[in-house]
């Protein structure tokens, strides 16, 4: 083993070349937030984009006249129209109810069969070891989804599969507070806030203002000395990365 395949190994996966993505969120609106502009950016490359949602977000709603079936309905409309106008084309749904995740391995087998199907080369979902992170639906679906991810290239994973094995080759965690990638979005900032407007049941005008200014610094920071404007962060990792590798924070 040399010293570029040591440096190799402690650099994060290049995203560069991928053509098909699968972007994992707990809730309809969690693509838009923490990757829109990635998505738009890597969309317009031509690279093949799925959303796979793992609740229907039906506790989401501030209108008390509402019941949850309605709130599901209308989530389910604004994920799908947010998701095309920043140009992905395939939407899958487990369906679980917003609040209730809680088992990581059975939600994991369900995600991998989504990996095994869809065949991405890289997987997107929220970092689930972010400090503070109170939500547990986010912790349950990073968890699960990086467990999918280190498992779905394995033959008899998940047990009982009539799925093929496939491994994507890269991880990509949003919502992170340790990047190691920054996605050049300056031509797609606008974007990513229109797709986060439509979803209406969401994000008041006052709250999309407030994201605006937020985002727009952290995506300023971001791009120092990246010879571009604004950035989105992600954690990308391989597989190796994510088992018994004791560096992998370093990555």
């Amino acid at each position: 083993m040399d010293v570029s395949t040591i440096s190799a190994l402690m650099s994060p996966p290049d995203l560069s070349d991928c053509r098909k993505v699968l972007c994992i969120q707990p809730h309809p609106d969690d693509n838009e937030v923490g990757l829109g502009g990635t998505i738009a950016s890597f969309a317009e490359k031509g690279c093949e984009i799925h959303y796979l949602t793992v609740t229907n977000g039906d506790l989401g709603a501030v209108d008390e006249h509402l019941s949850s079936a309605e709130i599901a309905a209308i989530r389910a409309h604004e994920l799908e129209a947010a998701g095309r106008s920043l140009g992905a084309t395939v939407f899958h749904q487990l369906d679980h109810g917003d609040g209730t995740l809680e088992h990581i391995p059975a939600l994991a087998e369900e995600i991998a069969e989504i990996i095994r199907t869809v065949q991405p080369d890289v997987i997107f979902c929220p970092d689930p070891w972010l400090s503070y992170e109170a939500h547990y639906d986010h912790i349950v679906t990073g968890r699960a989804a990086a467990q999918a991810f280190l498992s779905s290239g394995l033959p008899l994973y998940p047990r009982g599969t009539s799925t093929r094995p496939w491994q994507p080759k890269a991880i990509g965690f949003y919502f992170t507070s340790e990047p190691n990638t920054v996605i050049d979005i300056t031509n797609h900032f606008e974007r990513k806030f229109d797709a986060m407007a439509l979803h209406r049941s969401q994000f008041s005008e006052e709250m999309l203002g407030l994201y605006r200014i937020y985002f727009h610094e952290q995506g300023r920071q971001l791009a120092e000395g990246k010879g571009f404007g604004l950035g989105e962060g992600l954690k990308v990792l391989s597989p190796l990365h994510l088992h018994c590798f004791v560096e992998a924070r370093k990555i």
